[in-house]
């Protein structure tokens, strides 16, 4: 195995936050407030941003989302086994759903969101929650989409010392 070196690393396109960006981020950011005042567990939400950013393969997210993860006291054994979740006992069967609710929804092109799969969200999430709950997916699913392409620095992220 080798070592990444200077032009393996992808270097950033636009620094996040600034000129035509930062309108962008501040309208992308004021889509959390209805999820912040939501039933949805926090530590579910980081679950579900992780999930989405990993099948999505934007390094920068992952980074952030298993920093805030951490923060609000996820385990590393249960942020490594998340893309596996599915073979491991990790999880409860609220996470559960919501895991395979979020695949469902970020590889939606092409493929139904089956029955099944609604009928298995839905006996762990009342309406309102779920409605949330796809709100969080569809959110992270974008800023997957407005962060990959510009490349910001992966690792920079400090998430809070300690959220609630």
């Amino acid at each position: 195995m080798t070592q990444a070196t200077g032009t393996d690393i992808m270097e950033p396109r636009l620094a996040l936050g600034t000129g035509a960006y930062g309108g962008v981020m501040k309208a992308m950011f004021g889509l959390e407030e209805p999820l912040r005042r939501s039933t949805l567990e926090p530590a579910l939400r980081e679950l579900v941003k992780t999930r989405a950013s990993q099948l999505n393969g934007c390094a920068y997210c992952i980074d952030m989302h298993t920093k805030d993860a951490r923060a609000l006291g996820e385990s590393e054994q249960r942020l490594y086994g998340l893309s596996a979740w599915r073979e491991t006992p990790f999880y409860s069967d609220r996470e559960r759903a919501a895991l395979e609710w979020t695949e469902a929804l970020t590889l939606i092109a092409g493929n139904e969101v089956s029955d099944q799969v609604f009928a298995r969200v839905r006996q762990q999430f009342s309406e309102e929650e779920l409605v949330s709950l796809s709100l969080a997916v569809a959110q992270i699913n974008a800023w997957n989409r407005l962060v990959k392409p510009f490349r910001p620095a992966v690792g920079s992220y400090q998430a809070p010392a300690r959220q609630s």
